[in-house]
C-alpha cells in the first residue's frame, strides 16, 4: 500500500519503508548507548545516523522502558529544547520526530520545527493532545499501551490481542480524525504491556492492521525484550534478532522501522526492497540453484 504524509506543506512517501533512528535525551533508557543528553553529542550523533542513512529522527526525554517513573512536563522541555533547536538548525530538512504524551510539550516541539508527533499513549495521558495535533497539522504516530510504563508489564492481558487492538485503533482513530488529524500512523506498542505470546501474534498479523485499518504502520522492536529474552541475551547482544525482527516486520507490511541501529536497519530494508522488487517482476520464479 502506498502512503505518504504532509510534512510542513511538503510530500513525504512512503512508498518504501523508512528508517527512524532513536535519540533518547534521558538518564534511565533501557538501551545505554541510546542515551545522548547533551545538545553537541546529540547533533553529532544524528549526523552519524544521516550518514548511515536515517530517514526520520525520532526524539524522546522521557523513558518508557518498563518500570519507568515519568518526569514532569517542566523536566521533559528542559531534557529536548536545546538539543532540538540544535538538531534542526543543523539539519532543516530532516524530519524530526517528538516523542511525548503531552500536549503542551508537542506545541513547543512544533514551534522548535518538529514534524511529527509519536505519542506512546495514542491520546490517553493528556486529553489535549489529538486537539492540539490537529490545530498543528502534523503527522501523528498512534501507539496501543495499557496502563503506564510503571505497572504495564503486570500482568496484561486480553481476550485475543489482535482483535482487542483492532478495536482499539479503530476507536482511536475516528477520535483522532474528528480532531482534525489527518496524517496518522499506527504503531501496536510492541513490548508495552504484553507478554512474548503477545508480541510475536501481533508481529505476525501485522498486515491485519494496514488492511482493516488502511494506515501505515511503524514497528518498534529493536533491542526490546521479545527477542533479548527469549534468546536468554542483553540488549547489548540483541542486533541480530533486531535485524530479524525487522525484516520480519517489513514483510509483514510495516511502513517504519524504529531503531537504535540504523545502518544495519537500512541493509535490511535495501534487501526487503530488492527482493520485493524481484518477487514482483518474477512471482512465479524459482530458484534452482543453478
Amino acid at each position: 500500500m502506498a502512503y505518504s504524509l504532509n510534512l510542513g506543506g511538503s510530500f513525504y512517501s512512503l512508498d518504501e519503508p523508512k528508517v527512524m533512528g532513536i535519540l533518547n535525551l534521558t538518564p534511565d533508557s533501557f538501551f545505554e548507548q541510546s542515551r545522548v543528553p547533551d545538545p553537541e553529542d546529540a547533533v553529532e550523533k544524528t549526523r552519524k545516523m544521516l550518514s548511515d542513512g536515517m530517514d526520520i529522527l525520532d526524539l524522546g526525554a522521557v523513558s518508557s522502558r518498563p518500570g519507568a517513573e515519568l518526569p514532569d512536563a517542566e523536566e521533559e522541555w528542559r531534557r529536548l529544547e536545546n538539543p532540538l533547536k540544535a538538531i534542526v538548525k543543523e539539519f532543516p530538512q530532516l524530519p524530526v520526530s517528538v516523542d511525548t504524551f503531552r500536549a503542551e510539550i508537542a506545541r513547543r516541539c512544533a514551534d522548535c520545527g518538529a514534524s511529527i508527533i509519536n505519542d506512546i499513549s495514542g491520546g490517553s495521558y493528556d486529553s489535549g493532545m489529538f486537539p492540539t495535533v490537529g490545530k498543528l497539522q502534523l503527522p501523528y504516530i498512534l501507539m496501543h499501551l495499557k496502563e503506564k510504563p510503571v505497572n504495564m508489564q503486570q500482568n496484561p492481558h486480553y481476550g485475543d490481542v489482535v482483535a482487542d487492538l483492532l478495536t482499539y485503533f479503530s476507536g482511536k482513530l475516528h477520535q483522532a480524525r474528528m480532531a482534525g488529524i489527518h496524517d496518522i500512523i499506527i504503531d501496536p506498542g510492541f513490548g508495552f504491556a504484553k507478554t512474548l505470546e503477545h508480541n510475536y501474534r501481533l508481529l505476525a498479523h501485522l498486515r491485519d492492521f494496514a488492511v482493516a485499518l488502511d494506515v501505515p504502520i511503524l514497528a518498534g522492536m529493536s533491542r526490546k525484550s521479545m527477542l533479548y529474552k527469549l534468546l536468554d541475551c542483553t540488549p547489548q547482544e540483541a542486533l541480530n534478532a533486531t535485524t530479524a525482527a525487522n525484516m520480519l516486520a517489513l514483510e509483514n507490511g510495516a511502513q517504519i522501522l524504529r531503531v537504535h541501529d540504523v545502518k544495519e536497519a537500512v541493509q535490511c530494508v535495501k534487501i526487503f526492497c530488492h527482493y520485493r522488487h524481484y518477487h514482483d517482476l518474477n512471482p512465479d520464479a524459482v530458484d534452482t540453484g543453478a
